[in-house]
Protein backbone atom coordinates (compact mmCIF):
# COMPACT_ATOMS: atom_id res chain seq x y z
CA UNK A 1 0.00 0.00 0.00
CA UNK A 2 0.71 3.35 -0.63
CA UNK A 3 0.42 6.45 1.37
CA UNK A 4 0.57 10.29 1.88
CA UNK A 5 0.05 13.24 3.50
CA UNK A 6 -2.12 15.94 2.69
CA UNK A 7 -2.94 19.54 3.99
CA UNK A 8 -6.57 20.09 3.35
CA UNK A 9 -8.89 23.08 4.74
CA UNK A 10 -10.08 20.90 7.74
CA UNK A 11 -6.19 19.50 8.82
CA UNK A 12 -3.92 16.71 7.77
CA UNK A 13 -5.14 13.94 5.58
CA UNK A 14 -3.78 10.74 4.90
CA UNK A 15 -4.30 8.51 1.93
CA UNK A 16 -3.77 4.94 1.52
CA UNK A 17 -4.02 2.70 -1.46
CA UNK A 18 -2.75 0.71 -4.47
CA UNK A 19 -3.25 -0.18 -7.81
CA UNK A 20 -6.38 -2.02 -6.35
CA UNK A 21 -8.03 1.26 -4.92
CA UNK A 22 -8.18 4.09 -2.36
CA UNK A 23 -8.27 1.89 0.92
CA UNK A 24 -8.64 5.14 3.00
CA UNK A 25 -8.64 8.98 3.63
CA UNK A 26 -8.53 9.82 6.75
CA UNK A 27 -8.67 13.52 8.03
CA UNK A 28 -5.90 13.74 11.04
CA UNK A 29 -5.19 15.54 14.23
CA UNK A 30 -2.36 16.42 14.48
CA UNK A 31 0.37 17.89 12.00
CA UNK A 32 1.99 15.92 9.74
CA UNK A 33 4.65 16.31 7.24
CA UNK A 34 3.06 16.78 3.64
CA UNK A 35 4.42 14.33 1.30
CA UNK A 36 6.50 15.81 -1.41
CA UNK A 37 6.02 13.35 -4.24
CA UNK A 38 2.52 11.45 -4.54
CA UNK A 39 2.42 7.90 -5.63
CA UNK A 40 1.09 7.24 -8.89
CA UNK A 41 -1.99 5.26 -7.68
CA UNK A 42 -3.12 7.91 -5.45
CA UNK A 43 -2.61 11.47 -7.53
CA UNK A 44 -6.46 11.30 -8.91
CA UNK A 45 -6.97 11.26 -5.22
CA UNK A 46 -5.49 14.26 -4.04
CA UNK A 47 -6.58 16.08 -7.60
CA UNK A 48 -10.29 15.13 -6.73
CA UNK A 49 -10.15 15.88 -3.16
CA UNK A 50 -8.29 19.27 -3.61
CA UNK A 51 -11.64 19.85 -6.08
CA UNK A 52 -13.70 19.08 -4.02
CA UNK A 53 -12.40 21.84 -1.63
CA UNK A 54 -11.97 24.76 -3.97
CA UNK A 55 -15.96 23.89 -4.65
CA UNK A 56 -15.12 22.51 -8.05
CA UNK A 57 -16.43 18.58 -7.48
CA UNK A 58 -19.22 17.18 -6.09
CA UNK A 59 -18.74 13.81 -6.79
CA UNK A 60 -15.72 11.37 -6.74
CA UNK A 61 -14.75 9.41 -9.38
CA UNK A 62 -12.21 6.84 -7.72
CA UNK A 63 -11.71 3.55 -7.99
CA UNK A 64 -12.33 2.90 -3.99
CA UNK A 65 -10.87 -0.23 -1.98
CA UNK A 66 -12.00 -0.22 1.68
CA UNK A 67 -11.53 -2.80 4.21
CA UNK A 68 -15.09 -4.08 6.20
CA UNK A 69 -17.54 -6.59 6.28
CA UNK A 70 -20.16 -7.01 3.72
CA UNK A 71 -22.65 -5.11 5.64
CA UNK A 72 -20.10 -2.14 6.26
CA UNK A 73 -19.96 -2.09 2.75
CA UNK A 74 -23.37 -2.44 1.83
CA UNK A 75 -23.92 0.78 3.98
CA UNK A 76 -20.87 2.74 2.41
CA UNK A 77 -22.12 1.80 -0.59
CA UNK A 78 -25.23 3.80 0.15
CA UNK A 79 -23.40 6.92 1.69
CA UNK A 80 -22.04 7.27 -2.20
CA UNK A 81 -26.07 7.64 -3.21
CA UNK A 82 -26.45 10.75 -1.13
CA UNK A 83 -26.39 13.91 -3.25
CA UNK A 84 -24.03 16.80 -2.63
CA UNK A 85 -26.04 19.29 -0.97
CA UNK A 86 -28.70 17.14 1.10
CA UNK A 87 -28.75 15.44 3.99
CA UNK A 88 -30.23 11.77 5.06
CA UNK A 89 -31.05 10.78 8.82
CA UNK A 90 -29.84 7.16 10.16
CA UNK A 91 -33.27 6.22 10.14
CA UNK A 92 -33.92 6.68 6.92
CA UNK A 93 -30.68 5.17 5.58
CA UNK A 94 -32.08 2.40 7.54
CA UNK A 95 -35.22 2.57 5.85
CA UNK A 96 -33.53 2.74 2.55
CA UNK A 97 -31.10 -0.53 3.61
CA UNK A 98 -34.68 -2.79 4.22
CA UNK A 99 -34.71 -2.43 8.12
CA UNK A 100 -35.44 0.29 10.16
CA UNK A 101 -34.34 -1.57 12.92
CA UNK A 102 -30.87 -1.67 12.12
CA UNK A 103 -30.23 2.11 12.73
CA UNK A 104 -27.75 1.40 15.55
CA UNK A 105 -25.44 -1.12 13.10
CA UNK A 106 -26.33 1.57 10.36
CA UNK A 107 -24.50 4.03 12.77
CA UNK A 108 -21.70 1.90 13.88
CA UNK A 109 -21.10 0.94 10.29
CA UNK A 110 -21.10 4.95 9.18
CA UNK A 111 -18.65 5.42 11.88
CA UNK A 112 -16.33 3.15 10.53
CA UNK A 113 -16.38 4.20 7.11
CA UNK A 114 -12.56 4.49 5.89
CA UNK A 115 -12.67 6.66 3.30
CA UNK A 116 -13.65 10.24 4.71
CA UNK A 117 -15.45 12.97 2.35
CA UNK A 118 -15.08 10.47 -0.78
CA UNK A 119 -17.80 8.63 1.02
CA UNK A 120 -19.76 11.18 2.40
CA UNK A 121 -20.78 9.97 6.49
CA UNK A 122 -21.05 13.25 6.93
CA UNK A 123 -24.41 13.73 5.00
CA UNK A 124 -25.84 11.42 7.49
CA UNK A 125 -27.41 13.78 10.61
CA UNK A 126 -30.10 12.86 13.48
CA UNK A 127 -34.27 12.56 12.72
CA UNK A 128 -34.38 16.01 14.45
CA UNK A 129 -31.52 17.24 12.08
CA UNK A 130 -28.59 17.68 15.23
CA UNK A 131 -24.99 16.85 13.92
CA UNK A 132 -24.63 13.53 15.72
CA UNK A 133 -21.80 11.73 16.31
CA UNK A 134 -18.46 12.52 13.43
CA UNK A 135 -15.27 10.76 13.68
CA UNK A 136 -13.72 13.56 12.09
CA UNK A 137 -15.13 15.49 14.81
CA UNK A 138 -18.57 17.79 14.78
CA UNK A 139 -16.87 21.03 13.78
CA UNK A 140 -15.31 19.34 10.41
CA UNK A 141 -19.12 17.65 9.70
CA UNK A 142 -20.66 21.16 10.52
CA UNK A 143 -17.87 22.42 8.12
CA UNK A 144 -18.47 19.99 5.38
CA UNK A 145 -21.82 20.50 4.91
CA UNK A 146 -21.99 23.97 4.91
CA UNK A 147 -19.30 23.87 1.98
CA UNK A 148 -21.70 21.53 -0.11
CA UNK A 149 -24.58 23.89 1.02
CA UNK A 150 -26.51 25.56 -1.97
CA UNK A 151 -27.36 27.85 0.14
CA UNK A 152 -23.69 29.83 1.33
CA UNK A 153 -24.38 31.40 4.93
CA UNK A 154 -22.72 35.27 5.08
CA UNK A 155 -20.35 35.38 8.64
CA UNK A 156 -22.34 38.88 10.16
CA UNK A 157 -18.86 39.50 11.95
Amino acid sequence: MESCIIKSPLGFTRIVGDAYGIASVTVLNSEEKITDIIPVELEDCVIQLNEYFEGNRKQFNLKLNPQGTAFQKKVWHALKEIPHGKTLSYLELSKQLGDVKAIRAVANANGKNPLWIVVPCHRVIGSDGSLTGYAGGLHRKQWLLEHESPYKQQSLF
